[in-house]
């Protein structure tokens, strides 16, 4: 039973998402404690070694300088950093949009939709937050 894909990867990113969680919120609280809360300290370190930690993890496993199971990469990239920051994925998909688009100087459509991807996402998200406090109110 353990030996099928189908079970063993949604618990190696089970495993993975309760650490990056926990890890996320216990940093979250000592960069508080530590520093204060008048600037998100804990959010902005945890997406930028979000990044980092996922930008060095999937190099090491695409240019295949490790061989490394599914299952750990799954662990990690979708768990541990899914959980820890889902900024790192952001991160990523913006990498691969903009390789793919400098590949494709002809193709102006790759170059639109990453930068729609890139500041879409982040403008958008703010103003769906902010929508998400509407509804909640209203509501409520």
């Amino acid at each position: 039973m353990l030996k099928d894909p189908l079970i063993r990867y949604p618990i190696a990113i089970s495993f993975g998402a309760i650490a990056g969680a926990l890890s996320r919120y216990y940093l979250t609280l000592w960069f508080a404690q530590r520093f204060g809360t008048s600037f998100p300290y804990g959010t902005f370190f945890i997406n930028l070694t979000g990044c980092l930690a996922m930008g060095f993890f999937v190099t090491l496993v695409s240019d295949r300088l490790v061989k490394i199971p599914p299952e750990v990469v799954l662990m990690l990239t979708t768990g541990f950093l899914g959980a820890y920051t889902t900024f790192s994925t952001y991160g990523l998909d913006s990498l691969i949009l903009l390789r793919v688009s400098l590949s494709r100087p002809e193709s102006i459509s790759y170059a639109i939709s990453t930068v729609f991807y890139w500041a879409g996402s982040a403008i958008l998200g703010i103003i769906c937050v902010q929508l998400g406090v509407i509804i909640g109110r209203q509501l409520l």
